[in-house]
Formats: C-alpha cells, sequence, structure tokens
C-alpha cells in the first residue's frame, strides 16, 4: 500500500496533474480562426439565444460534466478542505474521460456552506450536461442534492446513489451464488451517512417503482453508536428518518448484537471493527461487503475464517472488488445521451441490473466484473439511456 503512496505522489509530481484539454479543431489558418472563433462564432451564439436547447447540439454542453466538491469527505481522509481535494476530483474526471468519453471538469469550492454551494452550481451549470457530487460530507451533500433537482441537468451524488448501485448489483449477484433470494435476506449497514443512508433507501426499495425494484427482508443501520432503533433520543433527523422503513423489528445493541443471524453485512464506516467470532454468529453462508477504504471493517482472510461465503472489499488486491468506476461512467453516459433532466429511481434499477448482468455466471470470487472491464460502461449506459427514454413516456 506505501508503495502505492510514493508512486502515486511520484505521478502527480512529474505529471502536475492528471488531466488536460485537448482541442477538437486545428487552428492553421486566418479561415480556421474565423470559424471557430470571431466571427463565425457569433451565429452559433444567436441560435443558442433564439433557442436554448441548441446549446446540447452547438456546445460541449451535451457531453460534460463538473465534478463538485467541498472536500469535506474525502476518501477516509476526511474534512481536508478544498485544495486537497483535488487530486481525488482531477481522478474522477479522468475516469469519465476513460471509460465514458465524458469530458468532466473538477470544481472544488472554497466553501462548506450549503447555500454557497448550491447557489454556485447554479451560476456554473450552463456549460455543463451533468453535476456529479463528490466528497461532500452528510447531512450537507443531501441538502445540496435535493435543491439542485431542479437544474434541468442530471445532478448525482456518487458517494450516495453509486455506491449504493453497485453494492446492490453485488448483492443480487451474491444471492445468485448461494442460490437465494434477496427479498429474503437480512442486512445491517455499518456507517450511517451518505452512503450508508443511499443502500438503506435502494435495499428497502424506498424511492423506487415496486415493479423494478429489489427489495430485501430488512436493513438495520448502526453508527458509531450501535443500532438506529426507535428507542434513540439522539438522532438526527436525517438518522431518524430511516426508522420510516428500516429496522422493522426494532433491534436494538452495538453493532456485534445485531449481527445476531443476520444474512448480510455491508461496511461503509471505519476499519477493523468486525472479527471472526461476529462473522460466526451470522447466518448460514453470511455475505460481507466490507467497503471501508483503505483498510475494510474486516479482511477477507478473518471473514472467511468466520465462515463467510462471499466476501467484497473496495480494494484492488483481493477478489470482488466493489468499486464505483463500475457505475457511475455508465450513468452519466446515459443520462447525458438520453438528455435527461434528473436520475431517478427507475435509472438507477436499471445500472443495478445492467451491472450485475455483466456478469455472465457470477462465483464466490466474481460477483461484480473487474473494474478496467470496458464492456461495463456501454452497458449500463444503454440501460439507463432507455430507462430515461422510457420514463419521458
Amino acid at each position: 500500500m506505501t508503495d502505492f503512496y510514493e508512486r502515486s505522489t511520484i505521478l502527480h509530481q512529474q505529471l502536475r496533474g492528471k488531466i488536460g484539454v485537448v482541442n477538437k479543431i486545428p487552428i492553421e489558418s486566418q479561415d480556421d480562426l474565423a470559424i471557430a472563433y470571431t466571427p463565425g462564432v457569433a451565429r452559433p451564439c444567436q441560435l443558442i439565444a433564439e433557442d436554448p436547447a441548441c446549446a446540447r447540439t452547438l456546445t460541449i454542453k451535451r457531453n460534460t460534466v463538473a465534478v463538485v466538491s467541498d472536500g469535506s469527505a474525502v476518501l477516509g481522509l476526511g474534512n481536508i478542505g478544498a485544495l486537497a481535494a483535488i487530486p481525488v476530483m482531477e481522478g474522477k474526471a479522468l475516469l469519465f474521460k476513460e471509460f465514458a468519453n465524458i469530458d468532466a471538469w473538477p470544481i472544488c469550492l472554497d466553501t462548506q456552506d450549503a447555500d454557497e454551494i448550491v447557489q454556485t452550481v447554479r451560476l456554473i451549470a450552463p456549460v455543463f450536461g451533468g453535476i456529479n457530487l463528490e466528497d461532500i460530507a452528510a447531512p450537507r451533500c443531501f441538502e445540496v442534492e435535493q435543491r439542485l433537482q431542479d437544474l434541468g441537468i442530471p445532478v448525482f451524488h456518487d458517494d450516495q446513489h453509486g455506491t449504493a448501485i453497485v453494492l446492490l448489483a453485488a448483492l443480487v449477484n451474491s444471492a445468485r451464488v448461494l442460490g437465494r433470494d434477496p427479498r429474503d435476506m437480512t442486512v445491517v449497514v455499518s456507517g450511517a451517512g451518505a452512503a450508508g443512508t443511499a443502500i438503506a433507501k435502494l435495499l428497502m426499495g424506498q424511492e423506487v417503482d415496486p415493479d423494478v425494484s429489489v427489495p430485501v427482508k430488512d436493513v438495520v443501520v448502526c453508527d458509531s453508536k450501535g443500532a438506529i432503533h426507535q428507542g434513540r433520543e439522539d438522532l438526527s433527523p436525517e438518522k431518524h428518518a430511516l426508522l420510516a422503513f428500516t429496522n422493522k423489528s426494532d433491534h436494538r445493541g452495538s453493532l456485534h448484537d445485531v449481527l445476531e443471524g443476520v444474512d448480510v453485512f455491508i461496511g461503509v464506516s471505519k476499519a477493523n471493527l468486525l472479527s471472526a467470532d461476529d462473522v460466526r454468529r451470522m447466518g448460514a453462508d453470511p455475505v460481507i461487503l466490507a467497503m471501508a477504504n483503505p483498510e475494510p471493517e474486516i479482511m477477507p482472510d478473518e471473514a472467511q475464517r468466520g465462515g463467510a461465503a462471499i466476501v467484497g472489499t473496495g480494494r484492488s488486491d483481493f477478489p470482488n472488488q466493489v468499486n464505483n468506476v463500475l457505475v457511475f461512467p455508465g450513468i452519466f453516459r446515459g443520462a447525458l445521451d438520453a438528455g435527461a433532466g434528473a436520475i431517478d429511481g427507475k435509472m438507477k434499477m436499471a445500472a443495478v441490473h445492467a451491472l450485475a448482468d455483466s456478469v455472465g455466471e457470477p462465483t464466490r470470487d466474481a460477483i461484480l466484473p473487474a473494474p478496467l472491464d470496458r464492456r461495463v460502461a456501454p452497458k449500463i449506459a444503454e440501460a439507463v439511456r432507455q430507462a430515461a427514454i422510457d420514463g419521458k413516456g
């Protein structure tokens, strides 16, 4: 792991950033200049002024995404600020281009005020076809995303929804491998922030039409104080809202307590929370999807010692890497191609099924495609595009 850190630092020093701008046309003559810039450019400007929809056919708007962050929840590093967040946002932009040919740009905002973030995104939105919110801490991320849904372009917080989509796809294929129905499975989620909340919503079929959802039997969400239940008086409004659709049996106690007999553990919290003994207390053939980075809630060998049937992490050095790069390029590609104004529940579930189906015959060590599988993003893009078009009626 240290070697990756050192090599990454050297790469960033050498390149001074990972992305750049490439012109689509050469400027080699006065004629070229007159067409690309003045006076010729005046005509496209006039056409857009007369019909704003022309911006999608005459400018970069149809294929651009802003990767917006306030630097308040970067990876596992926490609140490191806008300047320190730039390398991650550059990396996100690089992956958009690499896997979906989308021109994305890092927009790191030197504010952590929700009003200022919302206003800034509104002011820069004309040039972009979509907004990818990234590494914004909860609960601010919920408010910012919700308030921007009227922009007329997709606004998508990948830490929430991308994580939830890839995890549900992993769970669907885990159930296939084990010969089980996800609707009969009980789940414990460790982490009640942006990712944990979105995972709980998607797993319980919230904000998704019943005909396309794949709800599990129940989800118990845990924060640092244990299970979120009806008797807790210290819950934020966001955590209290989870009780409308989770923890139906009002399980109480620590994370270790509520693991008793459950089928699936999903971790989006911090390293080294579980032991093999915790896994042994779960139901038969449990599924462990431990996503904390860079160290998971339980290492794969420890989980397997406890009897885990399937283990996934966020890391590339173990089987079953559950990585958002499998999801967000295709989702935005499909949404941009469809001219969608938002990314709704049907589009999310289309991405879930397309990702799960990208594995022809899932196995215990291959419940998801490899993150570098170039076939995945186009499949997700087409599924999302069709779902968006169908949604338009």
